[in-house]
């Protein structure tokens, strides 16, 4: 794999280092295929400064209660454009009794009432659910979760927090600066044995932590496309996520056409492909010949290494990744991957698991069958679990004897349901060491709880290498090792009348006296508060890990299940990071309602007395007091707008950071009214720091470049520094001053 250190031009589809003579940068650049569909979709005058809006959106049940409260809100009484609601994260978690299910009801009552489109229960998880219905080529996609990734069918899907989805629904546009763009240069064919999660965790591991293609849009091109199956780009353009990039793309061909004929919808195809001559702001060639079955140990899926280097090196690899487990685990429990490797230095695994939008897919589930037919699981303590993607698929598999294969050998066969990647299904017992072809091993993901002392681990891998493993009882096992087995990926068939007979789609009929149904968990966002002109936050967290995902801001898992009560759910914010978070912000928040009861606190007057040492007057009547943290690179991760609501249903009024990990989180933070402060100098803050910030509405509706901010230390102690907020458009500016998006459009 190559990474060029400058942009490249692809000149009749070859790379090249300089243009043709007569072609400026500046025009090969509209020579991309992401051009010229965000071209298509830019409101706006601009295509330096975008205004879009989509053609759908998606949402599962975790987030779509929120969105659709936070839309209602803002005056939406009908969706102005297909929306999804799938229902594949809460369908199976039995924690809090019938929540889970009035979610559902909600959801079903919000799709009469304002023309949704309503997927029942396992019936398909939320991307595959969009592959088959809802992608096209040309077209944008907006969805509420991370993984919104349909860019091997020519659909350009972008994961956003729900304020972004609010923003549509309510006739407004998705606003950004023109993302860079970066070729995906493949060539070659797979290797037997090489699945689609090999090559993804291989691009993964060589983008992630340089920032390679952070907040840009990959482009998959080269002569490599061709050798590649549709379910095959699928399972590679979903992990697109983990890059840290903002949304995908690939070329269209036949096999994306017949992808459409195959799904009954041959209108939905067009060729994408770039111009004669396209420059990218960055490239990696990629032969797909040379590409091995990969793991990627905890906790990230960055920590990626051939299968065939780890057993070579066993006690040197694990050794190094149960260190780093631990030290991000922070001395709350340990992780023991080397008691992991056996006495003749084979590696034992405990659990195996393909599902979701990932691993679920038809054809690795029919790999997944082929190489297990015949063998058997075993009777100790190895588990396997495969989970299909959507009903369809499910069928399909049903029809061929894939199921029967699989169940025969051991096997569990499941619903559609994604709880496996987010902890809420299959969580393996404390101690245990899982693989899986899902999307994520963050910690935690798969449902343990360090804090309480329970803590497994989980490496991805492959479905192919999982079904090998499963085959040889458990014992980590490659499916390039294997010779014996004969790949036969029998034809698809798509049976639409699966979804005809129980998908509810009230697109374009809308039934406005139609009650919306509501739970007793299901609760109103609570009110926050306008920016005042001088703001005072207290450093509730001070968290110095290099990255900080969303998963540790509002842990996924049982917590699932109190999604639509804001206030309920912030009780979980940095649980199994910080379990003083919570206590802390919310005394915070207490100290601001005796301020608002015209009180003033003692703590909030001394630290007054300080500042006035200095030559400031606070006015305590126009000074909110709020609550912070410090986090180096917070909000990697997942799209989830709650890792930055609960913040600010607690009281909290600002993030200070050295960089944010993310364009989604930080998003987030803008929408729920806490401000992303840019820090050069987290020597100047500590826990337990107040920090001032004078003027700071006027400083934000400005633009100012930089801000003064002054901490005043529990010593009394005075620190001077500068933040800033980096590039935002005005109406960002605006929701800001404004509190949170849903006051910006009760005010606008």
């Amino acid at each position: 794999m190559k990474l060029h250190d400058t942009g490249v031009y692809l000149i009749n589809g070859v790379p090249q280092t300089s243009a043709p003579a007569g072609v400026t940068e500046a025009d090969a650049k509209k020579g991309t295929i992401a051009y010229g569909i965000l071209k298509a979709h830019n409101t706006g005058d601009s295509m330096q400064d975008l205004r879009m809006k989509f053609d759908s959106m998606t949402s599962h049940d975790i987030t779509y209660v929120g969105i659709i409260q936070t839309a209602r809100a803002s005056g939406m009484t009908e969706f102005p454009l297909p929306y999804v609601m799938t229902n594949c994260h809460n369908s199976l978690c039995a924690v809090g009794g019938t929540i889970n299910e009035d979610d559902h009801q909600f959801a079903l009552s919000a799709a009469h009432k304002y023309g949704g489109i309503y997927v029942p229960p396992n019936m398909a998880v939320i991307h595959s659910y969009n592959r088959e219905m809802m992608s096209g080529c040309g077209r944008m996609i907006l969805g509420s979760d991370s993984h919104t990734r349909y860019g091997a069918l020519g659909t350009m899907a972008v994961g956003e927090g729900g304020g972004e989805l609010a923003k549509q629904l309510v006739g407004r546009t998705y606003d950004m600066s023109y993302p860079g763009v970066v070729a995906i240069y493949l060539t070659g064919k797979p290797a037997p044995g090489v699945g689609p999660h090999d090559v993804a965790l291989a691009l993964v591991a060589a983008t992630y932590a340089n920032g390679y293609v952070k907040n840009k849009v990959m482009e998959f091109v080269g002569p490599g496309v061709a050798n590649l199956s549709a379910d095959y780009r699928n399972g590679i353009d979903v992990m697109t996520t983990e890059t840290t990039c903002w949304s995908s793309i690939w070329q269209t061909d036949d096999t994306t056409k017949e992808y459409f004929v195959q799904h009954g919808r041959p209108e939905a195809y067009k060729e994408l492909k770039p111009a004669d001559v396209a420059y990218y702001d960055g490239c990696i060639e990629l032969d797909l010949s040379t590409v091995e079955c990969m793991i990627a140990l905890p906790m990230h899926p960055s920590y990626a290494y051939p299968i065939r280097e780890l057993k070579a090196n066993a006690k040197e690899i694990l050794q190094a990744a149960q260190d780093q487990a631990n030290r991000q685990l922070g001395g709350k429990v340990e992780m023991d991957l080397v008691g992991k490797i056996c006495d003749d230095g084979r590696i034992y695994v405990d659990q195996g698991v393909v599902a979701g939008c990932s691993g679920g897919t038809y054809e690795n589930i029919c790999a997944v069958a082929d190489i297990i037919k015949g063998k058997s699981c075993g009777n100790g303590e190895f588990k396997f679990s495969v989970y299909p993607d959507s009903m369809p698929t499910y069928l399909e598999l049903v029809k061929n004897g894939a199921v029967a294969d699989i169940v025969s050998a051991g096997g569990i066969f499941r619903e559609c349901f994604c709880g496996p990647c987010f902890g809420a299904g299959d969580t393996p017992a404390n101690g245990e060491f899982s693989i899986r072809h899902t999307t994520r091993n963050f910690p935690n993901r798969e449902g343990s709880k360090p804090g309480e002392g329970q803590i497994s681990a989980v490496a991805l891998m492959d479905a192919r290498s999982i079904a090998a493993t499963a085959a040889n009882g458990g014992y980590l096992t490659a499916a390039s090792e294997l010779t014996d087995v004969e790949y036969t990926v029998p034809d698809y068939h798509f049976e639409q009348g699966v979804y005809d007979k129980r998908v509810y789609n009230g697109w374009g009929h809308p039934e406005p006296d139609y009650a919306l149904k509501f739970g007793p968990n299901i609760k109103d966002w609570p009110e926050q508060p306008a920016l005042t002109d001088d703001l005072l936050v207290k450093i509730v967290s001070y968290i110095t890990d290099p990255v900080t995902t969303t998963d540790e801001l509002i842990p996924s898992g049982e917590t699932s299940s109190f999604r639509s009560n804001p206030l309920r759910l912030a009780e979980f914010t940095l649980s199994r990071k910080d379990p003083a978070y919570v206590p802390n912000a919310k005394a915070v928040k207490a100290l601001d309602e005796q301020r608002k009861a015209g009180e003033l606190p003692a703590e909030v007057a001394r630290v007054y007395d300080d500042l006035k040492k200095l030559g400031y007057a606070p006015d305590a009547a126009n000074t909110n007091i709020g609550s912070a943290i410090f986090a180096n690179k917070p909000g990697d991760g997942s799209a989830r707008e709650q890792a930055a609501s609960c913040q600010r249903v607690l009281g909290g009024a600002a993030n200070f950071a050295c960089e944010y990990a993310t364009k989604r989180y930080r998003s987030n933070c803008i929408n729920w009214g806490m401000l992303p402060f840019l820090v050069e100098n987290p020597g100047a803050l500590d826990n337990g720091d107040y920090v001032y910030l004078p003027g700071v509405r006027k400083a934000l509706l400005e633009a100012a470049d930089e801000l003064d901010a002054v901490a005043v230390k529990p010593d009394g102690g005075l620190v001077k520094f500068t933040v800033k907020l980096g590039a935002m458009t005005d109406a960002e500016r605006r929701i800001l001053a404004d509190g949170c998006l849903i006051n910006y459009y009760k005010n606008n």
